[in-house]
């Protein structure tokens, strides 16, 4: 037996993002990563009615398929009780429930490390993504600002101080990131990760922490060094996004998450909103030749 039980979570979900593509970015991501004879794979099913619609008073977009994910979500973590957890999303909000139980795991001298170009910070009164208010809701501020009780709610929030945004574009927040600012919360450009990741690491050391559980939001990189994100769209200009776009690159992430290695147990880690173009455009292109249509 392994020292450590590992669960690889497949994890489709597009409604908190309101774009079927994320379920297919998921399910590729699943076959990109490295192989492991150790952890066990599990994919939670979801819906694949992409054409449903919500209930006329949903605050959130997706409301039903996103309540039956996320109980299945936690039926899995009971029941396998994993020391480590890798998320293969789908968008931001399948961390939800698996960092929600990480911490339930590990209650003590655990942090979060939001890499991403988005704080995923806001309430219901400025988006009704459940991707644009993850990080809330793991604080314990969704149910408070008004979000529908059981999307929100969480049983092991995390103070703000000990969460750390990381590849964050302050620059560009928008009017519903403002939380960022009220809390004081801790961030960490860009710029400030080109070569090391030791600012993360310094206030790894700064809060005593043993456990960090790290949410990767592929588009905290940059299009021109890895396209499979939103703002990597082709035949677009990223400048156009109407969002912060990221300025990583995938090798200052990866030296970075091996530099928080050092110092502390990466016990979960979400790589989110895959966004495969040329896979998405090649299997809608085929879908129209006859031969794939019987």
């Amino acid at each position: 037996m392994s020292r450590h039980t590992t669960i690889r979570l497949v994890f489709p979900q597009w409604q908190g993002g309101a774009n079927p593509d994320y379920a297919f970015g998921a399910e590729l991501l699943a076959l990109i990563v490295p192989p492991s004879s150790n952890a066990k794979t599990i994919e939670i099913p979801c819906s694949r009615d992409f054409d449903e619609r919500d209930e006329p008073d949903a605050q959130i977009a997706g409301t039903r398929g996103l309540l039956t994910q996320a109980e299945v979500a936690r039926i899995v973590l009971d029941m396998h009780t994993p020391d480590r957890t890798i998320v293969l999303g789908g968008d931001c909000s399948v961390s939800q429930v698996p960092f929600d139980y990480m911490h339930g795991r590990y209650p003590e001298h655990t942090g979060l490390i939001w890499l991403d170009a988005h704080p995923d910070v806001a309430s219901v009164k400025d988006s009704n993504h459940l991707h644009e208010m993850v990080l809330a809701n793991l604080m314990g501020r969704g149910a408070r600002e008004g979000a529908p009780g059981v999307l929100a709610y969480v049983e092991h929030p995390f103070a703000p101080e000990d969460v750390l945004f990381a590849g964050l574009v302050e620059s560009d927040l928008r009017p519903m990131d403002h939380a960022v600012g009220d809390l004081g919360m801790r961030v960490v450009a860009p710029e400030d990760l080109e070569r090391t990741g030791m600012a993360i690491c310094e206030w790894i050391k700064e809060r005593g922490l043993k456990q960090v559980l790290v949410h990767w939001d592929l588009d905290v990189l940059a299009p021109s060094d890895f396209r499979s994100i939103l703002p990597g769209k082709p035949h677009t200009d990223p400048a156009s996004f109407g969002a912060a776009v990221g300025r990583m690159t995938i090798a200052q992430v990866v030296r970075t998450l091996r530099d928080i290695s050092v110092y502390a147990d990466i016990v979960g880690l979400t790589l989110a909103e895959h966004m495969p173009w040329d896979a998405i455009r090649l299997r809608n292109e085929l879908a129209n030749v006859p031969i794939f249509q019987d």
